[in-house]
């Protein structure tokens, strides 16, 4: 078990402890949300407001994104012409779900039009050669793509031969050449000024479409109904909950909550989820299932449901869904139980800085979630290999801190092609070139990986006594969300703790006790994975804990109650 380093966010200035102090008199809070805030760059009321109250007019002007104009005027002049148009998505769930919002809403005010998704196991990621074809083959002469295309510069140079023009909406890092399309719209262009960095694919898509709704003059809240799909793309994809992302997240739960489409309905009522659902929610219940159609058949059935209207049809789909979700687990787990056998037996593994395995049979729908379960283990950069088409194709997942893709990007001449974020990214090579890639890769780690960022860490915001909790303190709390990558959910550290009753061991592996603080109230516990503690806490020995507040609903009956980070035993 790897001990965790715990973090402690920097301590305020002389001026930082002013403006928390008139910051908790101003909204009448007490001076520990206060500097929550003030973590979060809230220093004013007004601010306050803003972050407490996200609105729908703070998102940016769309055509403040480079091309955004002319991508416009070339989708308008297609529907004027009658064109046929191709709207393109990746097969996860970002690039399923930009699929459903673009075509779901275009489909209203025009039927010559059609989506593809390519097949995971015989297309591969981004603009495919036989996509290409079919649109050729099929009259269409304007393809959308979403959540990919930016370094698709062959095959766009070839439709272009053909007479097919691009539109193309992608958030991924672009290469030294940008695709020969009519519109490249990409906030992470060099050359593109628009303020917030950090959308999904889905989003990019959703600010097409903005753009599209202000040239024709049609009522933003037709668009606003498919804000379902954005928030399942931001909290699936894993970008920061901060600036737009942030009032999008927002008002898609709201809407995921109130009135959910048809087919995201079938879906929380078959993965068991009740009450209001959070982006914690998204990431485990709706994602897996969603991504799993993709994984084990084709992504066309997870669009397919989420543009249905039939509720019953609707339930089939997500019965079907569910149970490729079901078939996902069952790969993942075995071929996790393989890969941490591999790297348990093979002795250049203990010295290594990184890890890359490759084994012929793995399921490729599944390494992703392969490589993120032996960081949990072994805490360092991991790639996970297997054979796709007569080649290796994999999926690289990295620490906080450490730019797997540039590490990447350094063997990019044993490589045929990658693509990808600073944590997470996709490749493939040819087999020869594996173990000079594995070699290649560990050194360029080995060089540049911090001591720290070997070592999992938690991130503290604030030391926080326990007799602060009460319920108006969570119910602020609560309002700081939604929460995820930059703005994560809070996590305190309460020291010199002691046990309130004896501590059980739940299914062998959690742990659950009542703690307490010197003349603090009793509050429950609860660390999954910590069984391993409850020998040091029967002795007695005194504690600190780290964890998230919570509440726990159980027959109708609300407790806050401490979901735990760690221990730390004195």
């Amino acid at each position: 078990m790897i001990d965790k380093r715990w973090i402690h966010n920097t301590k305020l200035t002389p001026d930082q402890l002013l403006v928390n102090q008139e910051l908790a008199e101003a909204l009448n809070i007490n001076s520990s949300l206060a500097m929550l805030l003030i973590q979060r760059g809230v220093s004013s009321f007004e601010e306050s407001r803003t972050f407490f109250r996200p609105d729908l007019s703070h998102l940016h002007d769309p055509y403040l994104m480079m091309d955004m104009a002319v991508a416009v005027k070339r989708l308008v002049q297609a529907i004027n012409n009658k064109e046929k148009i191709l709207v393109y998505g990746d097969y996860d769930v970002d690039g399923t779900t930009s699929v459903t919002l673009f075509y779901g809403f275009l489909r209203k005010i025009y039927d010559n039009l059609d989506y593809y998704i390519p097949d995971r196991y015989n297309e591969g990621y981004g603009v495919s050669w036989q996509s290409i074809d079919f649109a050729q083959e099929n009259g269409f002469t304007l393809i959308v793509t979403l959540d990919c295309g930016i370094k698709s510069v062959d095959k766009v140079t070839e439709a272009k031969s053909r007479g097919i023009d691009f539109i193309i909406c992608d958030h991924h890092r672009p290469g030294d050449e940008l695709p020969p399309a009519v519109a490249v719209l990409d906030p992470k262009r060099e050359d593109c000024l628009y303020p917030y960095k950090e959308l999904t694919g889905c989003g990019v898509g959703f600010k097409l479409l903005q753009a599209f709704c202000i040239n024709q003059k049609i009522n933003p809240e037709i668009l606003f109904e498919y804000l379902d799909l954005l928030v399942v793309s931001i909290a699936s994809d894993i970008v920061p909950i901060t600036g737009e992302n942030r009032i999008l997240a927002f008002y898609g739960l709201q809407r995921l909550n109130a009135s959910p489409r048809v087919g995201m309905k079938a879906l929380i009522q078959i993965s068991g989820m009740t009450g209001t659902l959070d982006i914690t929610n998204v990431v485990f219940g709706l994602g897996p299932r969603i991504n799993a159609a993709g994984r084990i058949k084709h992504a066309k059935e997870a669009v397919r449901l989420l543009l249905s209207d039939d509720e019953q049809e609707a339930q089939d789909f997500a019965f079907e869904i569910n149970k490729h979700n079901s078939d996902r687990r069952v790969f993942d787990t075995s071929i996790t139980e393989e890969a941490l056998d591999m790297i348990e037996n093979d002795s250049w593994f203990s010295d290594a800085k990184s890890t890359v395995l490759y084994k012929e049979d793995w399921h490729k729908g599944v390494i992703g979630i392969v490589a993120s379960r032996c960081i949990e283990k072994y805490h360092r950069p991991t790639i996970i290999l297997t054979q796709s088409h007569g080649k290796a194709a994999g999926s690289a997942r990295s620490v906080p801190g450490f730019d797997v893709y540039e590490a990447i990007e350094e063997c990019s001449d044993l490589l045929e092609q990658f693509g990808g974020h600073t944590f997470a990214a996709g490749l493939t090579l040819p087999l020869q070139n594996i173990e000079a890639f594995r070699i290649r890769f560990n050194e360029i780690v080995s060089s540049r990986i911090l001591p720290d960022q070997l070592t999992p860490m938690i991130n503290i915001d604030l030391p926080l006594e326990l007799s602060t909790i009460t319920q108006k303190f969570y119910n602020i709390l609560r309002q700081m969300g939604p929460f995820g990558p930059g703005n994560m959910t809070p996590v305190f550290e309460s020291k010199n703790v002691s046990l309130a009753g004896n501590p059980v061991i739940l299914k062998e592996k959690h742990l659950k006790f009542d703690v307490k603080q010197k003349d603090s109230g009793t509050f429950t516990a609860i660390g999954f994975g910590m069984a391993h503690f409850y020998p040091d806490l029967v002795n007695g020995r005194p504690f600190s804990i780290c964890y998230n507040l919570e509440e726990n609903n159980f027959r109708d009956k609300k407790t806050l109650q401490l979901f735990l980070k760690d221990i730390k035993i004195h």
